[in-house]
């Protein structure tokens, strides 16, 4: 009988695949790209794609994988000008057949199997749309159906809460909104080429930075244990980071969280905040003179924030830019993450944030790899 695999020689499946995602993002890196750019091969039917998709682009998904496609709305958007709208697949795949926009659909999904994402691909694809499938099986059903197939390359995912898969859609995402920005020529001249050498060095920047994010969550962990609930907050493109972060932490910890924009916690959510209820808060900022992004002004309006929820007692968790001494003096506890483009940061947040989930669901007894009630697939409604 052959023997079953183990994480060996990590305790669980869920840090072993943390911790293979610098492998992963290498693994997309050096099929998509080369060392002069977009593997025409491979990359040519995305161009196909893209170029039925001048006008708008639906995204359908859901879970985390939704909020990958939160983050490619904002670096389509913003790299190509192109208009992009997000979806619940559960819900778009009962609209209207009046509601659904002349568009082409993007759906995104780690099995390609999903059953509410699979029937939004066969809604768009009985509706005419030109579709996109982002899967993590480049062989599943939804790869097979789309009009064209981009599969992550993240490799079997064992645990149920998704990780590698999820940076893995991060990386994808981003490249397809970079191959958007060229098909639109709107990068002036060595633009692209110097996007695709920072993003180069994106799988050994994880690499050098996980040993540190692990001890400075493991540290944490267990002062966070027993809070009630949690509060997730980011701006632009850290929000639906956030949202991930809390997302992970239900499923894999059984604790009550929230992801919100961080400007809208005075609109509500602030009557939450308490001692028992941290703020998980997205603090990073890319200061480059190279960045039109307002990455500079959300992250004032952030530490502004942050001033104001410590004058309330706020207990804060902040995720900064390595030596953010401003952040670190206002936060009850800070993990620091290396600065890079603004389009890279999530890719970098992201991984502590599945640390924090993994680490408070094993002080908590929790089976991290197979959370009650959920699978890995969701194969029904």
């Amino acid at each position: 009988m052959e023997e079953m695999p183990t994480p060996h020689p990590y305790p669980h499946w869920m840090l072993r695949e943390i911790h293979e995602q610098p492998a992963t993002l290498a693994a997309t890196l050096d099929h998509y790209l080369d060392r002069d750019g977009f593997r025409d091969e491979v990359c040519a039917p995305l161009r196909a794609w893209l170029r039925s998709a001048q006008d708008e682009i639906v995204i359908a998904a859901s879970g985390s994988s939704r909020h990958a496609g939160m983050c490619a709305e904002l670096l389509i958007e913003d790299l190509s000008g192109i208009a992009v709208d997000v979806e619940y697949a559960s819900e778009y795949c009962y609209r209207s057949e009046k509601a659904l926009k002349d568009a082409a659909v993007l759906v995104v999904s780690q099995s390609g199997e999903t059953a509410d994402t699979l029937a939004a691909l066969r809604k768009a694809t009985a509706a005419g749309h030109q579709t996109l499938a982002i899967a993590n099986v480049a062989h599943s059903t939804m790869a097979r159906e789309a009009t064209v197939s981009f599969p992550t390359l993240a490799g079997i995912e064992r645990a149920v809460p998704a990780t590698k898969s999820f940076t893995a859609q991060l990386l994808n995402l981003l490249l397809l909104a970079l191959l958007a920005a060229e098909s639109r020529e709107c990068f002036g001249e060595g633009e692209l080429k110097s996007r695709l050498a920072d993003l180069a060095t994106l799988p050994a920047m994880v690499a050098a930075q996980l040993p540190r994010w692990e001890q400075s969550v493991r540290a944490v962990s267990e002062h966070y244990r027993t809070a009630a609930s949690f509060l997730f907050l980011g701006r632009g493109i850290h929000y639906p980071i956030a949202r991930e972060g809390s997302l992970k932490l239900k499923e894999s910890s059984y604790l009550h969280a929230e992801g919100y924009p961080s400007g809208e916690l005075k609109h509500g959510p602030n009557a939450l905040v308490s001692e028992g209820i941290p703020l998980v808060m997205i603090a990073t900022v890319d200061r480059s003179d190279r960045s039109d992004n307002g990455s500079v002004e959300r992250y004032e309006k952030t530490v502004a924030l942050m001033r104001d929820m410590r004058a309330q007692g706020a207990d804060i968790l902040a995720l900064a830019n390595s030596g953010d001494t401003t952040v670190a003096a206002l936060a009850t506890h800070t993990i620091f993450v290396d600065e890079t483009r603004e389009e890279l940061l999530p890719i970098c947040e992201v991984i502590p944030l599945q640390l924090l989930a993994y680490f408070i669901a094993v002080a908590n007894g929790i089976d991290v790899d197979h959370p009650r009630n959920l699978t890995k697939a969701v194969l029904a409604e």
